[in-house]
């Protein structure tokens, strides 16, 4: 199987409209690639809250529509990363205080199939920020998302939930082999990075693909530094700190090997709670 991860420079000069019509080129020019995989929030930057309530988009808007058609000029199966989204209204999202003019705001990833169909999205469930940025200005997704592709079942994940192991855990249940982590990662903390693809990858007994932008966006100096590991933890590719197309091809059955030879997830003991204190 082979993967491209789009690591895309967000350049605070280059417009949104611009950006996405660029990237959609890419994308197209990725024919004969199985997956493409493209960063967190390309089309503001991860950083750049003042952007997210003035540049979301509904969930079928131009970048849905954008996206749709490059998956399916190219014939790939396409991560589009993930959008600032503005959920349709309603009654009970405005009265808890969600933004005047529409429904409440999501980090959201959305795949799509070869033939440009929507198939899966995802809402971002862990959000960066301590009790500002996008903590405060998106709401939590609530649910797992995997999806089946021909040669393997990918989970997905969207930056800082990579430091919580107990949803990559949730993903693997319900069938993951492949976990897909797009992400607008800060420079400072690569070394974070780096460690926790290869820790998410160990523990589960999974590939991991996380595709970083590069760049500098809302003063925030960028990780790049996209990855591929394998099972074993083995770093099978990883892009520099520019903008770069990293491709790699892999052996999904190489999970199903791994599981077998040394098969640590079944020695998994579940619902383990503290000593009661009291």
């Amino acid at each position: 199987m082979r993967a491209s991860l789009i690591q895309i420079a967000v350049d605070e000069g280059e417009s949104v409209e611009s950006r996405r019509r660029r990237v959609a080129s890419l994308v197209r020019g990725q024919a004969g690639v199985d997956l493409v995989v493209l960063p967190e929030l390309w089309t503001t930057g991860a950083f750049a809250y003042e952007d997210f309530g003035r540049e979301a988009e509904p969930l079928e808007g131009p970048t849905y529509e954008a996206m749709a058609k490059a998956a399916r000029d190219a014939g790939v199966w396409l991560h589009a990363g993930s959008i600032p989204e503005r959920a349709v209204y309603d009654r009970a999202a405005s009265d808890s205080g969600s933004p005047a003019g529409g429904g409440p705001l999501y980090n959201t990833s959305l795949v799509f199939s070869p033939s440009g169909d929507l198939a899966a999205v995802y809402r971002k469930i862990h959000r960066f920020g301590f009790d500002k940025g996008e903590a405060v200005l998106m709401s939590a997704g609530e649910d797992l998302v995997t999806v089946r592709l021909p040669d393997t079942t990918i989970g997905v994940a969207t930056c800082y939930d990579l430091r919580f192991p107990e949803l990559f855990r949730g993903l693997v249940d319900a069938g993951a082999e492949t976990l897909v982590i797009p992400a607008g990662w800060p420079e400072r903390r690569r070394a974070h990075w780096t460690l926790l693809a290869q820790a998410r990858a160990v523990e589960n007994q999974a590939f991991v693909l996380a595709c970083g932008t590069a760049g500098t966006h809302a003063r925030v100096p960028q990780a790049g530094h996209s990855i591929v590991v394998d099972p074993w933890g083995t770093v099978l590719a990883e892009a520099g700190a520019d903008e770069e197309i990293l491709t790699v091809d892999f052996d999904p059955a190489k999970v199903a090997t791994t599981r077998e030879q040394f098969p640590a997830l079944k020695d998994r003991v579940l619902g383990l709670r503290a000593p009661d204190r009291g």
